[in-house]
Parts: structure tokens; C-alpha cells; sequence
């Protein structure tokens, strides 16, 4: 069976259903945040979709963190969609609103350090990143434990 080509666009309110369920599956696992519906529709312009088909099989996320870093979070992909590019291309869209936003470092804490070091990331020490610890990590079951390891791009 052959995929068709997957496309990339900003997410709209109408996808916060789809997204709320995709992120969900993932949280459940411990491996991402879980997001309410209601955040979803709040941060909606943060989100970026995959459709194949016209039907949403991966998500991401930018969030700032400062005027000079962003976050990819919230990045997945449905069952079945794996390994075939869709999380690079949502990586790729996510990195052009970096820098349609003047934005010169990307970031991310990952379980796949392999995906991010093909797209173009480094591993840090995450502790370089104050900004993040208290967004998000502070709020974390995972904050004392940590096992998440942080990634960077500076975009030229």
C-alpha cells in the first residue's frame, strides 16, 4: 500500500479533539505531558499537524521559553506513521516558525535523541535551560528523576 505524501500545517481549533487524543496515548505511556482540551485550545496557534489523506497523524508544538529560545514539545505520531518521515517534516515546519519568529535556538527534551541528532541536534546538559526547568519541569512527576535528555539547534 503506498502512503500518500504527507502535509504539514498550522493546527486549528478544530483539531483539538484529534490532538487532545494523539498526546493522550502518549502521556499515558509517561513519555510525554498530557494536555487538556482546554490548554490545547488555548495554545492552539503553538501547533503544527501531519495529514495523510486528510486525516491528522502527528503534532507539534513551539513554545517560548525566552526572546531568544523555543521548545519543541508535544511531538508524536500515530500508530502506523512511524519511521516514515512525518516527524522530521513536523520538525522542519517547526523549525521555519523559529525562525519566521526571530528566534535563534530550538530545543527539546527527548527519549529519541537518534531523531533529533538526525535532524540537526546536539545533545547539552539540560541544566542550561532555566527557562524550561520552571515552565514545565516544576510542574513534573518526573522533576527529582529526570531521564529525559535535552537537545539544541541554533539556527542560522
Amino acid at each position: 500500500m503506498k502512503i500518500m505524501e504527507a502535509v504539514c500545517r498550522k493546527a486549528t481549533f478544530d483539531d483539538v479533539e484529534t490532538l487532545y487524543t494523539l498526546i493522550e496515548g502518549y502521556a499515558l505511556k509517561g513519555i510525554m505531558l498530557p494536555r487538556s482540551r482546554e490548554t490545547l485550545g488555548r495554545q492552539i496557534d503553538t501547533f503544527v499537524v501531519a495529514e495523510v489523506e486528510g486525516r491528522i497523524v502527528g503534532c507539534g508544538s513551539l513554545c517560548r521559553l525566552g526572546s531568544e529560545l523555543v521548545e519543541i514539545r508535544s511531538l508524536g505520531i500515530s500508530e502506523g506513521h512511524k519511521g516514515l518521515g512525518i516527524g522530521s517534516k513536523l520538525v522542519d515546519k517547526l523549525i521555519e516558525e523559529a525562525r519566521d519568529q526571530g528566534i535563534p535556538k530550538v530545543m527539546a527534551l527527548t527519549y529519541e535523541v537518534s531523531f533529533f541528532r538526525k535532524n540537526g541536534f546536539d545533545v547539552v546538559d539540560k541544566e542550561i535551560f532555566p527557562e524550561k526547568v520552571w515552565t514545565d519541569c516544576i510542574n513534573c512527576a518526573k522533576q527529582q528523576c529526570c531521564d529525559e535528555i535535552a537537545v539544541l539547534k541554533m539556527l542560522n
